[in-house]
């Protein structure tokens, strides 16, 4: 069964740049897909970017150009650099993962999920 750890959350103030990771352990993971969701106060979890096991990558509207996924499976490793930061992108961040790796990304029901990191983005 794969665990996965995110790190990399803080307070940034607009304009900033953070890199979340999310770190897997418990199985060789690069047949799976791997996606980042968000989750605002007030607000439903949303998905902000995903990876599948052919690397292909799916951004929602609001970060792309601003975001970049990106796997270093000799690390079992995802990250996310997430750049030009403004205080609507302040949420949770969560990584899932799910082992339907070839499939369209964004689509997954992941079953495994972190405990989170938080973001909170100062204007």
């Amino acid at each position: 069964q794969v665990k996965l750890v995110e790190s990399g959350g803080g307070l940034v103030q607009a304009g900033g740049s953070l890199r979340l990771s999310c770190v897997a352990s418990g199985r060789t993971w690069t047949t799976f897909a791997v996606g980042w969701f968000r989750q605002a106060p007030g607000k439903e979890r949303e998905i902000v970017s995903c990876i599948n096991s052919a690397d292909a990558t799916y951004y929602v509207d609001s970060v792309k150009g601003r975001f970049a996924i990106s796997r270093a499976n000799a690390e079992n490793t995802v990250y996310l650099q997430m750049d030009s930061l403004k205080p609507e992108d302040t949420a949770v961040y969560y990584c899932a993962t799910d082992e339907r790796g070839g499939s369209a990304c964004e689509w997954i029901p992941y079953e495994t999920w972190g405990q989170g990191t938080r973001v909170t983005v100062s204007s």
